[in-house]
This record gives C-alpha cells, sequence and structure tokens, in this order.
C-alpha cells in the first residue's frame, strides 16, 4: 500500500506538473528553478539534521527510545516529546524523516504525532519575534492554544490508530 501510494503521489505530481508546462511554459520553468534554489537551501540542514539523528540512532540503543519516548511511556514521553518540538527550530521538511526513523527504532504513534505537531506549530524559540509583531497576548495565546491542540491531535491519531 505505502509504494502505492507513493507511485500515485508521483503520477499525480507528474501529471499537474504537465498540465502547468502546456498552459503557461515560462511559469512553470521559473517555478521549478525557484523551488530548485529553495532545495539547496534547504539541503545542507537536511543532510546535517539526518547525519546527527543517524550518530544519536547509532548510539542509543533502541530500549532506550522505547523507554523515553516510546508507546508504553505514557503521558511522560508525550511530554519529553511535545516540549522537544516545541523548543526545535527545524525545518519541517527534516522532522518527517526523523520520525520515521524514530518510529522504526521503537517510539510511539503518540508521541511522534505531538512531536511533529508541536515542532510545526508552537513556536518558544520564536517566540519574541511573535511578541513584536503580534503582541505578548496573541503570541503567548496562540502557543498555548497550538500546544493544547498538538495534545488533542495525538489522541485522536491514537483513537483512530487502535
Amino acid at each position: 500500500m505505502d509504494l502505492f501510494f507513493t507511485y500515485y503521489i508521483y503520477v499525480v505530481t507528474v501529471g499537474f506538473l504537465v498540465l502547468s508546462f502546456v498552459k503557461d511554459r515560462k511559469k512553470t520553468i521559473l517555478a521549478l528553478i525557484k523551488s530548485w534554489k529553495m532545495f539547496l537551501t534547504v539541503l545542507p540542514q537536511f543532510i546535517a539534521i539526518l547525519l546527527l539523528v543517524g550518530l544519536l540512532l547509532a548510539a542509543v540503543m533502541p530500549e532506550t527510545i522505547q523507554n523515553i519516548i516510546g508507546a508504553g511511556s505514557g503521558v511522560f514521553g508525550i511530554v519529553i516529546s511535545s516540549l522537544v518540538g516545541a523548543f526545535s527550530l527545524v525545518p519541517v521538511l527534516i522532522a518527517f524523516p526523523i520520525a520515521s526513523e524514530l518510529l522504526k527504532n521503537g517510539a510511539g504513534i503518540m508521541q511522534m504525532t505531538v512531536f511533529i505537531s508541536t515542532l510545526t506549530t508552537v513556536g518558544f524559540v520564536t517566540l519574541p519575534l511573535e511578541v513584536k509583531y503580534l503582541g505578548k497576548k496573541t503570541a503567548v495565546l496562540r502557543n498555548v492554544l497550538a500546544l493544547v491542540f498538538s495534545f488533542v491531535v495525538a489522541y485522536a491519531v491514537k483513537v483512530v490508530m487502535s
């Protein structure tokens, strides 16, 4: 199923790319060039973080991962995952391979869900910048609500996966 889905996504993407190329060749080429430059900008960070995660996974036994953020770690593992996500400043593109590797090494689904959700929606590191542009009350409220929502999403994923 995963392989079929992947091929399906590739076919649909290529189809839309061809459609875009037929509709406006110049804009499509410009978009491809811009996306390639963005990819090259993210690539060094992506490689560095994947190397760090690889080294971490080589040094840490899967049993340790299971104890800290595994399915059996309960609320402790969920809170740890949420804090790591909330305080990380990592491109979202990199979060998915990290979560995938952690899942393969014993991390729990709920823990990885809350990790990705907090990583993408909660920004404790960027809070001063948010306060500057949104105001203190709005910035804090947005981050707290995003944190709560992350736990709700993790629980919903657990219910769906059960």
